[in-house]
């Protein structure tokens, strides 16, 4: 039994109107060969849940979000990012606009199956004026505490960028930070894995299994796609290109976007390596510090 496939073959399992799980954070480990392979589709309306970065900007100014559901969207090199600032203030893009705790509530609502979770988190704050559509409850212990039931966050599809993964579906994340890719995973119906290295499965040991974040039966498809996180991080293996991210940044009026989406999108996976400074240029970026 194998899950290897292409990307367009994982692509192709996305429709319009679906709600499609990213994962990593910010300008880190994203799927983003991925999502270029998404953007050159005739797909839209997508709802989008994301720690955003250039994953949710591109999606953004290639109009196939319809509602983004978010903690943050940055790259980093700047606070904002800018492609998705501009859908924000002209308000082409509906937004459910939570902090990272929430999401992760939803998203573990999700994944247990259940209906909402409840917690402490955005209590005092704005989250529940700007979303009304979350409620309160009440504890029925003695406390009579009241909490936030964030509603679950289903999603249909995920798409998570690894460092490995076997022909079987067993998935290795090596990086500092495992981000909410697991959370992600558990709430989606189909998860498509995008990989540096396919590695046999009789290479798997005690050390990697450690890196393992979620079974191997929660994977639809692998992709084997080296440095197909660029122009995100996946340390240990690379950084993410701020060069590379503040050029991207500045293309948002028209021009300069088509002339971006045909300069590095609408390529195939090898040439837009090539396209960026190559194999060399990648494996030499600095990996961010935390």
């Amino acid at each position: 039994m194998t899950k290897l496939m292409s990307s367009k073959e994982a692509i192709s399992q996305i429709e319009s109107g679906m709600t499609i799980g990213i994962g990593g954070w910010g300008s880190r480990r994203k799927p983003m060969s991925l999502i270029r392979e998404l953007l050159k589709t005739d797909i839209k309306d997508l709802t989008i849940v994301s720690y955003g970065g250039p994953d949710v900007g591109m999606l953004c100014s290639a109009n196939k979000v319809k509602k983004l559901i978010f903690g943050f969207v940055s790259i980093e090199t700047s606070p904002l990012e800018s492609h998705f600032r501009k859908a924000r203030q002209t308000g082409s893009i509906e937004v459910m606009e939570l902090d990272e705790g929430l999401l992760q509530s939803g998203l573990i609502a999700a994944g247990m199956r259940l209906p909402f979770f409840a917690t402490r988190v955005g209590l005092g704050s704005d989250i529940l004026t700007l979303n009304p559509e979350i409620k309160t409850i009440s504890s029925p212990y003695e406390d009579n505490e009241t909490l936030v039931a964030m509603p679950a966050i289903h999603i249909d599809i995920a798409l998570i960028h690894a460092h490995e993964s076997d022909a079987l579906g067993n998935t290795f994340i090596y990086g500092p930070d495992l981000f909410i890719d697991d959370k992600i995973v558990r709430a989606a119906s189909k998860t498509f894995v995008s990989t540096e290295k396919i590695i046999k499965t009789e290479e798997i040991d005690e050390n990697k299994s450690l890196s393992n974040w979620f079974e191997r039966s929660l994977v639809t498809g692998v992709i084997e796609l080296t440095y197909g996180a660029h122009p995100t991080a996946a340390t240990p293996n690379y950084g993410f290109d701020k060069k590379h991210l503040n050029d991207y940044a500045k293309a948002t009026d028209k021009v300069e976007w088509k002339a971006y989406f045909e300069n590095y999108i609408s390529l195939d996976h090898e040439s837009y390596i090539t396209a960026v400074g190559g194999k060399d240029h990648i494996s030499s970026l600095e990996a961010p510090v935390f």
